[in-house]
């Protein structure tokens, strides 16, 4: 739970950055996290109507990026919007990130944006660009409904599973249903997007770049 209310406040904040950039005619990059997934990254893109959406799963083109982002200005779009996970990474590149606490191997991501932003420049987009970075801003403030109901029912299968005695399970929402599984079968895969997932479908459907 709270992926709901990171999407929505994320998609709030695009949604500003729109109404500047339009009136600014200026290329706004935002970048939100998700580490190795682009989960929020594709749902706000979708919701806001981004003409890009980079994400870790589908590593990008800059020369083409840099030729979608020039187009848009040729055809007298006048601006552009860019929504990019924190984790997404050029074709033959790597990821931004800096080396976490002393003693831990946990790697902190963060600052693709302003690599992103230097990278079109190099590439020759002439448009005047911005960037700003979300980070924590995502992961606080008021819960929004959905997440507050999802946490309760989580908080209910957990409580039941305590009275039946039965550990070592997470409690996980599959198929429309609250239901518990192991943790071995919990971590045993990570949750990133598939390519071939229809929501990347529907946001080329609509238009929006990957970059690849």
């Amino acid at each position: 739970f709270g992926f709901q209310t990171a999407v929505q406040i994320a998609t709030d904040s695009f949604d500003r950055l729109v109404t500047t950039a339009e009136s600014h005619h200026r290329c706004m990059i935002m970048e939100v996290m998700g580490r190795d997934a682009g989960w929020i990254a594709l749902h706000t893109a979708i919701a806001g109507g981004a003409e890009i959406c980079l994400i870790p799963e589908i590593p990008y083109d800059i020369e083409k990026l840099a030729k979608r982002v020039s187009m848009r200005y040729k055809n007298g779009k006048g601006f552009c919007n860019i929504v990019i996970a924190e984790g997404a990474k050029p074709k033959d590149g790597s990821i931004v990130a800096q080396k976490g606490e002393k003693g831990s191997e946990h790697v902190r991501l963060g600052g693709v944006a302003y690599q992103l932003s230097q990278q079109l420049k190099d590439a020759g987009c002439k448009a005047e660009i911005r960037e700003t970075v979300l980070g924590h801003t995502q992961r606080g403030g008021t819960p929004v409904a959905y997440d507050r109901v999802l946490a309760t029912l989580y908080g209910v299968k957990a409580f039941e599973l305590a009275l039946e005695n039965k550990f070592g399970q997470m409690v996980a929402f599959k198929n429309n249903e609250i239901v518990s599984v192991s943790l071995q079968e919990a971590t045993e895969r990570y949750n990133v997007v598939d390519k071939n997932n229809y929501l990347v479908k529907a946001a080329k459907g609509m238009g929006i770049s990957f970059g690849d």
